[in-house]
């Protein structure tokens, strides 16, 4: 696992700007899925599976911070426009009138969606600054962890779809014995 983390870092790209001299130009998904099988006391096997995704955003940039310029600004660019994208998904699932949520803005949102208001459990890690001349870029990343926060998703345990059909047909043939036999012996 390590060696495609390390080999997913070589891909990431990296440049220099005003605020940091190693700053990150895109964000970075990285997905375990994790896959177990359990024996139930019949002696049917279960597979439960999971998946954990460890996000790396790239932060959102003030041009004139940044000095960034060229493909350093067209990069800024695309990073603003999927963070919004983000915030805008995150608005809409933790308001509660919303009717669409709007995962297919960009590809980082539709990446995360099962992160976001799927089946699961997310937590968020802001990273921030405390140099003063960060104060707008501190506070907006505190209302931005604030907002996803309060995402209420319910997860549930998944089970294969084959087993979960085939765990189903287990307690009707079940239900069906004991009719079965019930009506014998009212005979």
């Amino acid at each position: 696992m390590e060696n495609v983390l390390l080999a997913g870092k070589k891909n990431r790209s990296v440049g220099s700007t005003l605020m940091n001299q190693d700053s990150s130009r895109s964000h970075s998904i990285f997905s375990i899925i994790i896959e177990s099988s359990v024996e139930d006391k019949d002696g049917n096997k279960h597979i439960k599976a999971g998946k954990l995704n460890l996000v790396d955003l790239a932060g959102s940039e003030r041009q004139s911070k940044t000095g960034a310029t060229g493909d350093r600004l067209k990069e800024a660019t695309k990073i603003n426009m999927s963070l919004s994208a983000l915030g805008n998904v995150i608005s809409a699932l933790v308001d509660d009138k919303s009717q669409h949520v709007p995962y297919r803005d960009s590809k980082l949102t539709r990446l995360l969606q099962d992160s976001l208001g799927g089946n699961t459990k997310t937590v968020m890690v802001a990273n921030l600054g405390p140099a003063d001349y960060n104060y707008d870029e501190t506070l907006s990343t505190l209302r931005y962890a604030n907002r996803a926060k309060n995402i209420k998703n319910k997860p549930v345990v998944l089970l294969d779809p084959q087993q979960n059909m085939v765990e189903e047909l287990r307690k009707e043939i079940q239900s069906l014995r004991v009719e079965n036999k019930a009506l014998r012996d009212a005979l």
